[in-house]
């Protein structure tokens, strides 16, 4: 009976065992490269939140500091506050100024209201005075006519008086001749008594008509004057009307100045408008707050995420909405979960540049050529904020 010596079986054991853990190993390799490719990990990430610049929109004094630098604060408690004095004497002013305006307005519409009636007032005393105008006119016509009438009655009675004068002294010469009767030369001289009073009623009635003409005339002067005064009230009150147009047109301007002030007086009280970090804090109470020159910076803490850069090799296995598992270098012991919100589309090119409107391609070869790493966004769906910070690092697994 034949038997396999000691030294053979060892050999065949210790062969079996080297078959062995190589191929283990090599299917390790393989399930490792599998895994790795299927699930995509890296460890070139970084924590990344949005920050904002504070800056005051005012200028003035700080007088109010209460934030410490990288203090926690909740939105809506005070960052700082700058000296509201002057913007509160702008508001009181512009408050001010804008009653005024009221007031005036008020005032106004007032007068409108009172001058409505002496509007209408003037209107028809306009219209009266008008009336009376022509009337003083007609009336003036007439005393014309009444002094021509009475002119022409003295011209002719001055012509019978003349007449019955020079009748007499031709038939009282001849009286001594007696050629006529006394009683013929009685009848001229009454004749000559009679033409006298004609000639004289005639003057009254003239100088009469004359006074008359002379009072037409002047009612149609005051008539005028009247017209003339109505009109003027009339473009009186339609100029108040213009000058409440003109009060209601500064309303937006005034208007515009409170809101202004009251904005900036708002704007002198600054709060955290959300719940945030506050970092490179270096300014104290007492400085003096420039417009638009920061001062401080808050980082979000509301919403965190990770920037990890994948071998474009990689890419094709991840995308948007995958799971992933986010591990931070500083507390590798918890898991924070994460989603892909984007994927990079580009990123700057080593070589390849452009140099006169043409492609410049590198004429060297690589004997390893490096993949290029394009940038995926991954927002943390249960961060803390105690825990993430910008730019830690971060280990990403795509599940």
């Amino acid at each position: 009976m034949n038997s396999t010596p000691p030294d053979v079986t060892r050999k065949i054991i210790g062969g079996l065992l080297r078959l062995t853990v190589i191929g283990g190993a090599v299917i390790a390799s393989l399930m490792v490269v599998y895994d790795t490719d299927k699930e995509p990990r890296t460890d070139d990430a970084s924590v990344r939140a949005n920050f904002i610049a504070i800056a005051p929109e005012v200028g003035g004094r700080l007088t109010k500091l209460p934030v410490k630098d990288n203090a926690f604060v909740k939105k809506g408690d005070l960052l700082f506050e700058i000296d509201p004095r002057d913007y509160q004497y702008a508001l009181q002013q512009a408050l001010s100024d804008q009653n005024n305006l009221e007031q005036r307005i008020i005032d106004t519409r007032r007068k409108i209201a009172a001058e409505n009636s002496a509007v209408e007032a003037a209107g028809a005393t306009v219209r009266t005075s008008e009336t009376a105008i022509k009337t003083a006119s007609s009336a003036v016509e007439m005393a014309k006519a009444a002094v021509a009438r009475a002119q022409a009655n003295v011209a002719t009675t001055n012509a019978h008086l003349s007449y019955a004068i020079n009748d007499l002294h031709r038939l009282q010469p001849l009286l001594t001749k007696q050629y006529v009767t006394v009683d013929q030369v009685d009848q001229s001289d009454t004749a000559v008594r009679v033409a006298r009073g004609e000639y004289e009623q005639a003057q009254a009635a003239l100088a009469e008509a004359q006074s008359q003409q002379t009072q037409a005339e002047l009612r149609q002067s005051q008539a005028s004057d009247q017209s003339l005064e109505s009109k003027a009230r009339l473009g009186q009150a339609v100029h108040v009307v213009d000058t409440l147009d003109i009060l209601e047109s500064q309303r937006p301007g005034l208007t515009a100045r409170v809101e202004r002030a009251r904005l900036d007086l708002e704007r002198s009280r600054v709060v955290s408008p959300f719940d945030a970090y506050v970092t490179n804090l270096n300014i104290s109470e007492g400085a003096y707050a420039h417009p638009g020159s920061p001062m401080f910076t808050l980082i979000d803490a509301r919403t965190w995420w990770v920037i990890a850069n994948y071998r474009e090799g990689k890419i094709r296995n991840i995308h948007l909405g995958s799971k992933v598992d986010v591990y931070l270098m500083g507390h590798p012991d918890r898991k924070f979960d994460g989603v892909v919100q984007s994927l990079g589309y580009g990123v700057f090119p080593e070589d390849g540049n452009v140099a006169d409107g043409l492609p410049n391609i590198e004429r060297t070869l690589n004997w390893v050529h490096l993949s290029t790493r394009f940038p995926v966004r991954i927002l943390i769906q249960n961060p803390d904020p105690t825990l993430f910070r910008i730019g830690a690092t971060a280990l990403t697994i795509v599940r």
